[in-house]
């Protein structure tokens, strides 16, 4: 049983870089006791240079031919060290610009880029590797830095993610919503967390999000995303091939559950046009969110999105269609939709300081609610 832990707020840095490789470090500040949210602080997107995003793209790739392999591929210790720095730059510059200097920093909490993830099956235990040296990036800042936030729930029979289910409470709590109102996190895969009357915490991965329809779109030679949903706006929902899709056996999977951001490709709108096969992809994503909502508790009166899907209106039109009718960007209650997983990480940092836990039997399946995270101290 965790004790609770007095600590004053300290300022915490938080480092994210999502799957769908958009080409930017999400860098955000955070005063937290890692139990309450006290202040929310600077936040940036920061670009990669052009060579990091293609090392990034290449680990991404050499890792689905590696899937745990007995050697690492050769690119994944310079893709570490290059984003490493890179991030660590990120952080520097953010804290610059916030008027405030390294000594200023409590810790960073910095997730690194996750190449693979696996979930535990009845044959097999889960595992996940994230590319990032905390180590280095310590001795670069000159502060503590909390990384490898995966590792001891997986150890323990955990699927590893999401993670970011405690801090969603946190800012369910602070504007005082109750259980008929959940946070759907879109990005590469979606994630959902659902606070009960009782403070109970349930967590999972739904289904995919932003990674297939990205790669459709990249596909054709069309940019990096449906910009806006205008493709996809313009298609037609093949719903006999929806019902097919809607048949995989993950959506009728009971929680805890995750997903690998190649467990749902861009192969699902094989053979479509671009308009159609946008289109399906886009009604996808929002009936799995609807499938989700159906295995939990009490089914949520509303959702509270965050991530980049949310700048998708025709995606956002869809989750109404297919979901919940209430469906509202985070800043409607005054959160800050693309900072929510760095400033998350920034708040799990505090936490693995503090000894509190970061996952739960209800999040991630592990046995009791666990702490986690490396920390390496600078040198």
């Amino acid at each position: 049983m965790f004790r609770s832990v007095s600590r004053r707020p300290v300022w915490a840095v938080g480092l994210m870089t999502g799957t769908v490789l958009d080409g930017n470090i999400d860098v955000a500040l955070l005063r937290t006791d890692g139990q309450r949210i006290d202040e929310f602080g600077a936040y940036a997107l920061m670009a990669y240079d052009d060579l990091t995003r293609q090392l990034l793209a290449d680990s991404l790739q050499q890792a689905q031919d590696w899937q745990f392999g007995r050697e690492d591929p050769p690119v994944f210790a310079e893709t570490e060290r290059r984003l490493t720095l890179a991030q660590a730059g990120a952080v520097q510059q953010l804290v610059r610009q916030a008027g405030l200097c390294m000594e200023d920093i409590g810790v960073v909490g910095f997730h690194g880029q996750t190449v693979l993830h696996r979930a535990p099956g009845p044959d097999h235990p889960g595992k996940s590797r994230q590319l990032g040296d905390g180590a280095l990036m310590a001795s670069t800042l000159g502060c503590t830095v909390v990384h490898d936030f995966r590792s001891a729930d997986i150890a323990a029979g955990g699927q590893g993610a999401p993670l970011s289910a405690v801090y969603h409470q946190a800012l369910l709590a602070r504007i005082n919503a109750g259980s008929d109102t959940a946070v759907l996190n879109l990005g590469g895969v979606a994630n959902l967390t659902w606070a009960g009357p009782d403070g109970h915490l349930i967590a999972f991965d739904t289904g995919p999000a932003n990674a297939p329809l990205n790669d459709f779109i990249a596909s054709h030679a069309l940019g990096d995303m449906d910009r806006d949903g205008a493709l996809a706006a313009r298609g037609r929902v093949d719903e006999t091939r929806l019902d097919t899709l809607l048949q995989h056996p993950f959506l009728a999977q009971p929680y805890p559950r995750s997903l690998d951001r190649f467990d749902f490709t861009a192969s699902m709108a094989n053979g479509m046009s671009v308009c159609d096969g946008a289109a399906l992809l886009t009604a996808f994503i929002a009936a799995a969110v609807g499938r989700a909502l159906d295995l939990l508790p009490e089914r949520p009166q509303r959702l509270i999105v965050c991530g980049g899907g949310r700048h998708n209106p025709t995606l956002m039109q869809e989750l109404r269609n297919r979901a919940v009718d209430a469906c509202q960007p985070a800043e409607i209650c005054g959160w800050r939709g693309d900072a929510i997983e760095a400033e998350c990480f920034a708040y799990l940092a505090v936490r693995s300081l503090a000894g509190l836990p970061l996952s739960f039997p209800s999040t991630t399946g592990v046995p009791r609610p666990m702490s986690g995270g490396v920390v390496n101290f600078a040198s």
